[in-house]
Formats: structure tokens, C-alpha cells, sequence
């Protein structure tokens, strides 16, 4: 994993809507092993329950700026300290189907054992990015969305654990950003809105 892609790299940006939000893509270093801490959230919270996600959220008036945001909401979700992480940039913005901007950052943290909140995340989740970058470990479908129109959607199955959504799409874009992996130019399936998707 080269993190020079992500330092180097010029993020896209969205004109600020009502809804910001932002998210941090924790990378830990073990050696020559690189892995990405995910959460996986609470059954009970009222948007994407259940899904795996970075930690985040949404910008309150006391974050200074959207970078403030990913390590105020990092905090609270696992309890990383900002002084355990180091930023070393950030990817696209992107708009979620719930409405929100969100800008990720990805950071290096320390490598220790954290503590969720127990409201907001049901499990904290340590994905090897070697495994992430395993071709038989992925997928993609082509779905005609109601509102957005037509999407790819990115499937990453590894150890039981299946990354999608809109943090599949910064997922994918940090990889391809950070290692040999690209998109594969042809999408595995073209599915029906309604189609039950492979998780």
C-alpha cells in the first residue's frame, strides 16, 4: 500500500448542501500489513443500520471545518484520539442517498484495540487490504436508482463481512488510489431495483 496516492492526490468538491458530513478511512500499519478499520452499525440507528462504514458523521456548528467532523465522530464512534491519527488526505467528495456530502479523509492511526460506542456500532471491524485487493473478493452490479439513475455498486467480501454502498464507492477509490487494484471495466451483473442485493 503506497499512501503517496492519497497524498498527492487532488479530491474533487461538491458545492456545500444543507447536509454535511464527513467520514475518516482509518488505515493501520502492521509491519508490511496494511488493514482498514471499519465499523459496522447498530441495528437501532435510523439510516443504513447494519451496513459497514468509516466512522462519521455530521458537522455540528462547533466543528471548525469538515476535517474536525471525521475526528470529533471518530471519537465518539471508537474512541480514537486525534493525536493517535495522522491525516494524510482526503478522496472525492461524495453525495449519499440520504442526502449528505460527505468528504472522507483517510488517516494512519494507532495500532491498539478500540472501544465502541455501543449505541452507534454494533462491532469495529480490522479488514486486511490485501484481502480487500483480492479479484475473487469483489463484485459489482448495475442498478437502475429511482432518483440518481444508474449506478455501479461495489460489493467487497471479505471474512464474512460484505463493504457496499457509499462507502464501497470511497473504498474503491482509495485502493485504486493506494495500491496495484483498479475497477474491473465490466460489472458482474446488471440487476433490477428491486433485485435482493449479495450481502
Amino acid at each position: 500500500m503506497d499512501l503517496s496516492g492519497v497524498r498527492q492526490y487532488s479530491p474533487s468538491r461538491s458545492d456545500a448542501p444543507d447536509r454535511e458530513a464527513a467520514v475518516l478511512a482509518p488505515i493501520i500499519q502492521q509491519d508490511d500489513r496494511y488493514e482498514i478499520l471499519f465499523t459496522k452499525r447498530s441495528e437501532q440507528l435510523g439510516t443504513h443500520p447494519g451496513q459497514m462504514s468509516f466512522p462519521g458523521g455530521g458537522r455540528e456548528p462547533q466543528d471548525p471545518d469538515l476535517q474536525a467532523t471525521a475526528l470529533r465522530e471518530a471519537n465518539e464512534e471508537i474512541g480514537l484520539r486525534a493525536d493517535e491519527t495522522e491525516i494524510i488526505g482526503a478522496i472525492d467528495d461524495k453525495e449519499t442517498v440520504t442526502r449528505y456530502l460527505v468528504r472522507p479523509f483517510v488517516g494512519v492511526v494507532t495500532d491498539r484495540e478500540y472501544t465502541r460506542n455501543e449505541y452507534e456500532v454494533a462491532e469495529i471491524v480490522r479488514l486486511g487490504v490485501e484481502e480487500l485487493t483480492t479479484p475473487a473478493n469483489y463484485e459489482s452490479e448495475f442498478r437502475e436508482h429511482p432518483e440518481y439513475g444508474p449506478l455501479r455498486i461495489h460489493f467487497f467480501h471479505v471474512d464474512g463481512y460484505t463493504v457496499w454502498g457509499a462507502t464501497g464507492e470511497m473504498l474503491a477509490q482509495l485502493l485504486e488510489l493506494t495500491t496495484d487494484w483498479e475497477i474491473p471495466p465490466e460489472v458482474d451483473r446488471i440487476a433490477d431495483p428491486d433485485a435482493e442485493l449479495p450481502i
